[in-house]
């Protein structure tokens, strides 16, 4: 496996949260395991070696994980609010009661848990067990809002435990991976926590892999910068900008005048030292592919470092040897940027946040993709997604783009994963991701988990959904089991047959009346399923349309004389219909007698010899009213 890869495999191995990382039992899911290093692997994948112990964790179903479905499914039971571990209910205020029913209604209701969780913070003093319950239930359901995630850890910090404070953070990491923020966050807990430079040292590290790369990382380069220059480690400061060089930046202009003062301020030997022993030990090692230790950098910067001086050279000309290479990584990432500073510079809010972004954002990550797919680096291309699906995690069509990136890729672990998150936690309640889902599958091989994508939709995500039934049905189909294709669609019309003025059930049969065609040939049971529907459904322009469409790909003789009887009911003046469905329908049968009359007049001119002018008076008289 190369370098980009083993990174990618690292990225999927702590993406890989989905169900454990979102726990809405509390800490019931999480062995006790931090142990005072935020950087330990204490059952948090973090590295490629981990990935199994990860897929595990999500394998294994644990009970009290938050799968589709509503956050509150193991919070309670049918209760108002949730329960304690213990089975006890907590003391809640009459606000907090009509919040939950709120919530209960509907968990997506991001006001009402704002509001909830202030009135939680107000009433529950020290009780940690019910802070626990009310952020385990509202991050399950918005992962991405970084900033609970800290409101949660100081709860944990003021009342808690240290332990508990690191495996919020854990879980947070894991939730929102790419996000800058929450690594700054977590660093800087670390700093007031822990006295050994080197834990701290491998967080920032473990965060800068996945952001460090981030046009806009540099809050978490200027934290780290900030620590080594509070302990005056001027060689691994010097390391630091180095690698900062290598990619374009926000703040890049002005690292690289912070680098001039520090190289203009201190002896070459304290900055080169330990670039030095990191190349003569390890050798150059890429930095491009995001996973970032100390002393790495760039190749061609690294090759440069590794040739002997010239002999006799003074320090100040070895300094400029030394600045100019750093100016070269420079120059080539100011060129960079050059090419994605409009993109950049579009990104109005890179954060998440409920509200809908505006149709210009959207369409400026589409095309920020595009460029970055064209480059052809796989590892800034996974990377650009997920920070993507930080702003944009409640749009389907990036979640299914990225799914298509990663398996146009042959990454299909990548995309298995992206398309978990997606019907698991970010989209789960939007009918497009698991009609997508279950066509990936189907297409993958896995007929039994696009048929339990598809039995969610109609059980749960949307009962009734017509464009998920003809879906269905047509896989069935394509499997060639068309029994259980007819009885999705007799199933459905009874569904709809109980329910007063379906607006469903009129197209259900007629979509069922031409599926029974095109799959059997049989017209007599598709004119069949469309007369018994008429002692069901009333008339409606989208019905009738139907019904006249359907009856142009029927073999002769069609029943125009019958559709006629039909529209005249539909138009008369004592009808339901609009004024403009009327005439609209009117227009399409009228182009349909016209379409008929064209097929008769190619017929009987080639068979019967008669004129074409004669066909065409004598269809003119059959159709005219």
């Amino acid at each position: 496996m190369g370098d980009s890869e083993a990174v990618v495999a690292d990225s999927s191995a702590m993406m890989d949260y989905t169900s454990a990382a979102y726990n809405s039992a509390g800490s019931g899911a999480y062995s006790s395991q931090a142990t005072g290093d935020p950087t330990a692997s204490g059952g948090y994948p973090n590295s490629a070696g981990q990935e199994g112990q990860s897929s595990a964790m999500y394998d294994a179903g644990n009970a009290t994980t938050v799968e589709n479905g509503n956050a509150f499914d193991n919070l309670g039971g049918a209760s108002a609010a949730p329960e304690f571990v213990d089975g006890s209910a907590p003391t809640m205020s009459a606000e907090e009661e009509r919040l939950w029913s709120i919530l209960r209604a509907n968990s997506l209701d991001f006001n009402a848990w704002t509001v909830l969780i202030e009135e939680t913070e107000k009433v529950a003093e020290n009780n940690i067990l019910k802070i626990r319950k009310v952020y385990d239930a509202f991050l399950a359901e918005f992962p991405l809002c970084y900033g609970y995630w800290k409101k949660y850890a100081d709860h944990e910090a003021r009342i808690g435990s240290m332990d508990k404070v690191v495996e919020v953070y854990e879980r947070a990491v894991q939730g929102v991976t790419y996000s800058v923020d929450i690594w700054v966050l977590y660093c800087a807990f670390a700093i007031e926590t822990y006295g050994d430079p080197e834990t701290i040292r491998r967080l920032f590290e473990r965060g800068l892999a996945y952001v460090g790369t981030d046009y806009l990382s540099f809050p978490l380069w200027d934290k780290y910068i900030e620590y080594e220059y509070m302990h005056q480690e001027w060689s691994r400061l010097a390391a630091i900008y180095t690698r900062i060089f290598e990619n374009p930046n926000q703040q890049l202009d002005r690292y690289f005048n912070s680098f001039k003062e520090l190289a203009g301020s201190r002896p070459l030997s304290e900055l080169r030292a330990a670039e030095e022993a990191a190349a003569n030990v390890s050798g150059p090692v890429s930095e491009a592919d995001g996973q970032v230790n100390e002393g790495e950098v760039h190749p061609d910067a690294a090759e440069q470092m590794q040739k002997p001086l010239t002999a006799g050279s003074t320090e100040a000309e070895e300094l400029e040897k030394y600045v100019a290479i750093r100016e070269e990584l420079y120059k080539k990432a100011k060129e960079l940027d050059s090419k994605i500073i409009g993109f950049e510079t579009a990104i109005r809010r890179p954060y998440f946040h409920v509200r809908p972004l505006n149709v210009a954002e959207l369409e400026n990550w589409h095309n920020y993709l595009d460029f970055v797919e064209r480059e052809g680096d796989f590892n800034k291309v996974v990377k650009l997604y997920e920070r993507c699906l930080i702003a944009c995690a409640n749009y389907p069509e990036y979640w299914i783009r990225y799914v298509l990136c990663m398996e146009a890729s042959g990454s299909m672990d990548l995309a298995n994963n992206a398309l978990v998150r997606a019907t698991q936690v970010f989209v789960k309640r939007q009918p497009e991701i698991h009609l997508f889902a279950a066509r990936f599958k189907e297409q993958n091989g896995d007929i039994e988990g696009a048929q339990a994508a598809y039995h969610l939709v109609h059980s749960e995500i949307s009962p009734g959904l017509l464009e998920a039934i003809i879906k269905h049905a047509n896989m069935e189909c394509r499997l060639g089991k068309l029994e259980d294709a007819f009885s999705l669609y007799e199933q459905a019309i009874a569904i709809e047959k109980g329910k007063e003025h379906s607006q469903t059930l009129p197209m259900l049969y007629a979509q069922y009346s031409r599926f029974s065609y095109l799959v059997s040939g049989n017209a007599k049971k598709a004119r069949e399923i469309l007369t018994g529907a008429l002692d069901h459904v009333q008339l409606s322009k989208p019905f009738l349309e139907a019904l006249i469409h359907f009856e142009t790909i029927l073999p002769s003789p069609r029943q125009i004389d019958y559709l006629q009887s039909l529209v005249d009911k539909f138009i008369s003046p004592n009808s339901d219909g609009s004024a403009a469905d009327k005439e609209d329908l009117s227009s399409i049968f009228l182009e349909v007698i016209v379409f008929v009359k064209m097929q008769m007049t190619c017929l009987l001119t080639a068979f019967c010899g008669i004129s074409t002018f004669g066909i065409e008076c004598l269809v003119i008289k059959m159709y005219s009213a």
